[in-house]
């Protein structure tokens, strides 16, 4: 700052000395556009005929060098200036180093006492990172995976290519704008290796010859339900997805099973109550009938000549069912035909009938009828 102050006197002495004795000399060729990255050196340069006084170099309107045929008054450290001389035409160069963002604009070549001045547009463009997030990868062999490429902070977005050194069956890739950072890239790459190799993610600037690269290593493993994939790579959104609704799935096949457990298990149990209940109406009816049959038989004649034995029944009922068809056949036999009216004195009775009635299977009474 000091020799920037030291040396406005000396300017203004020159441009005092040149307005007085006037000029004829003019800008033959002035500066060009161009671009660079950032933190690099920016040239331009200037051809002027003979005579000149003085040459000032303006960034954006703000005189940077000052330069005369002895001396180059500097205001700023990173702006110096050098001269060449080409035929009878001096050449002056203005160097700007490690440009920033912020160089970027309108430079400007102009003379004292001239009406003519050339300017040119330094445009700055900005590498940033580029980066795989999960490093080295380790896949399974013959499946479909994605690896992604992070561009961070570039201007103006680059160019994203991939070189894909391993054997694959199928490969392909998609560049686009971060969704919530513009100065940012991403490439996704989709391949479906089958060995092992490398992958290397390219960035290239727009309009430089200048790209940014980086590799990895990717292994392949056989597939297997047990492998984790340590290096990062993670699964495909569709099986996430398809695993995602399995579950689910799974889990309302798991509740409806259990609501039709709870369900049979409450009509088991209701109709095991309902059996036990009739089987105890059941034995009551049954209690209560007995209790009916005792009262009835206790309320008879008991019958002394009672036997229980069923054989001996029987055979007295068989004995009774022929006595009783003999007596009918003797009272067919003894029956005589009319003869007209008899004055016989009645005789006495016939014989003595005997009937077996059955009231009850199990009690026999002897009937004599006279």
């Amino acid at each position: 700052m000091e020799g920037s102050w030291r040396g406005i006197p000396a300017m203004l002495v020159v441009l005092a000395g040149l307005a007085a004795s006037g000029s004829s000399y003019q800008i033959i060729e002035g500066p060009k556009n161009a671009t660079v990255l950032e933190g690099t050196e920016a040239r331009f340069n200037c051809t002027i005929s003979q005579g000149w006084r003085l040459i000032m170099w303006a960034l954006n309107d703000t005189v940077m060098l000052s330069i005369t045929p002895t001396e180059t008054i500097i205001t700023n450290d990173r702006f110096t200036s050098a001269s060449y001389e080409e035929g009878s035409n001096s050449i002056s160069e203005m160097i700007i180093h490690d440009v920033q963002l912020q160089d970027a604009g309108r430079i400007k070549c102009s003379l004292q006492n001239s009406d003519r001045d050339a300017s040119a547009f330094l445009s700055v463009q900005v590498m940033g990172e580029l980066l795989i997030p999960r490093g080295n990868l380790i896949v399974p062999e013959d499946k479909p995976c994605n690896v992604t490429c992070h561009a961070l902070g570039w201007i103006p977005l680059p160019y994203i290519s991939w070189e894909i050194g391993v054997p694959v069956n199928h490969s392909s890739y998609y560049p686009g704008p971060e969704p919530n950072d513009l100065q940012s890239a991403v490439s996704v790459l989709t391949l479906t290796p089958q060995g092992n190799g490398t992958l290397t993610c390219l960035a290239h600037m727009k309009g430089l010859n200048a790209h940014k690269s980086v590799t990895v290593n990717l292994t392949v493993v056989q597939p297997s339900w047990g492998s984790i994939d340590k290096a990062g790579t993670s699964l495909p959104t569709w099986a996430i997805a398809l695993l995602a609704v399995s579950l689910s799935l799974l889990l309302i096949l798991i509740i409806v099973l259990i609501i039709i457990f709870c369900c049979c298990c409450v009509s088991r149990q209701e109709k095991k109550e309902s059996s036990y209940q009739s089987e105890i109406r059941k034995s009551a009816s049954m209690k209560a009938n007995k209790e009916t049959l005792e009262t009835n038989i206790k309320s008879g004649s008991e019958n002394n000549a009672y036997s229980p034995d069923e054989p001996r029944m029987a055979k007295l009922a068989s004995l009774a069912s022929e006595s009783s068809e003999s007596s009918v056949r003797e009272q067919h036999r003894n029956r005589q035909p009319y003869q007209g009216p008899d004055h016989r004195w009645p005789g006495p009775a016939g014989r003595p009938q005997v009937s077996f009635i059955m009231a009850n299977p199990k009690t026999i009474r002897n009937v004599t009828l006279v």
